[in-house]
């Protein structure tokens, strides 16, 4: 495990890497500002209207082919940059940089517009379901070429994998568990045919990969870091049912389709398991054991899936 100290190391090169990075873009930074730092390091450089996020935890897949990791960042500049320029509310690539994943000192980057952000309330969950809907009508005339699943096809074998070597961090019988449930549902999960012939007449479509309802700066829908090729209910998962019915009357209303139940049961199991894989990564972010204990426990207490 990485010592609070190693961990600000890794910060402080990463803002070093980004100012760097931004100076050479033309870039005017003074005073460089963390604004998060879990995954990735988010800083505003400050005076610059210009956030870099610079990913610092990132699966084995991005160390062994840096090549991946461009490519996603590229469809995520890609997306976000499309819909910005369709009037659709989303947190922008920036203008003063080249929209394309700058790499610097071991880092891969991104540039995004500054945005100012207040933190409210327990935001109003009917609402983002509202706004997720419009969002997923949005993405469906979306041009350009995404990959199926990329994030459930990668991380969660890469992630399970990895655990075998990480005994501490996950008893080996919660991993045959997750191995067991994986074998069932990659599947329908990794082939683009496969699903659709265990799911007839439930289409795919581009979709933001990581519950977008969460990923909002206050109307902004922001970090498409997982945009993929997929079915809408999972950017649904383990919302609940109120959070679903919601969201099928706007979808409804937008022309789309209402989310299957037999998707949505198969999502969410690939959202649990996502979790439980993502502990892979706990040595270079020790504070996901703490993080992603309530959610192992609820996924320890459920039954086995045995078959879809």
């Amino acid at each position: 495990m990485l010592s609070t100290e190693q961990l600000a190391a890794r910060t402080d090169r990463a803002v070093r890497a980004a100012v760097a990075a931004a100076t050479d873009l033309g870039l005017q930074v003074d005073e460089p500002r963390v604004l998060y730092d879990v995954f990735s390091v988010i800083v505003h450089l400050r005076p610059a209207p210009v956030v870099a996020r610079v990913p610092t935890v990132v699966p084995p897949s991005y160390r062994r082919n840096p090549q991946a990791q461009t490519a996603q960042q590229r469809a995520e500049l890609d997306v976000t940059g499309w819909l910005a320029e369709r009037g659709y509310p989303v947190v922008a690539p920036s203008p003063l940089t080249p929209r394309e994943p700058v790499r610097r000192e071991g880092f891969s980057m991104t540039f995004w517009q500054y945005v100012e952000h207040q933190r409210s309330a327990e935001p109003d969950m009917a609402a983002r379901m509202a706004a997720t809907a419009r969002l997923h009508a949005a993405l469906r005339d979306y041009p350009g070429e995404l990959g199926f699943w990329a994030p459930f096809g990668t991380y969660i074998p890469e992630g399970l994998t990895r655990l075998r070597e990480l005994p501490d961090v996950l008893p080996p019988a919660d991993l045959e568990r997750a191995q067991q449930e994986w074998a069932v549902i990659a599947p329908v999960l990794t082939s683009r045919d496969v699903f659709a012939a265990t799911f007839p007449g439930v289409g795919v479509q581009p979709i933001h990969g990581d519950a977008p309802y969460h990923n909002m700066i206050g109307e902004l829908w922001s970090d498409f870091e997982l945009v993929t090729i997929g079915a809408v209910e999972s950017d649904l998962a383990m919302t609940g049912p109120d959070a679903v019915a919601a969201y099928d009357a706007a979808a409804v209303g937008l022309g789309l389709r209402p989310t299957d139940p037999r998707v949505l049961a198969v999502t969410e199991a690939a959202g649990r398991l996502g979790i439980v894989a993502a502990l892979a990564m706990a040595p270079e972010l020790p504070m996901l054991i703490d993080g992603v204990a309530p959610m192992l426990d609820l996924w320890r207490e459920a039954p086995p899936i045995t078959r879809l």
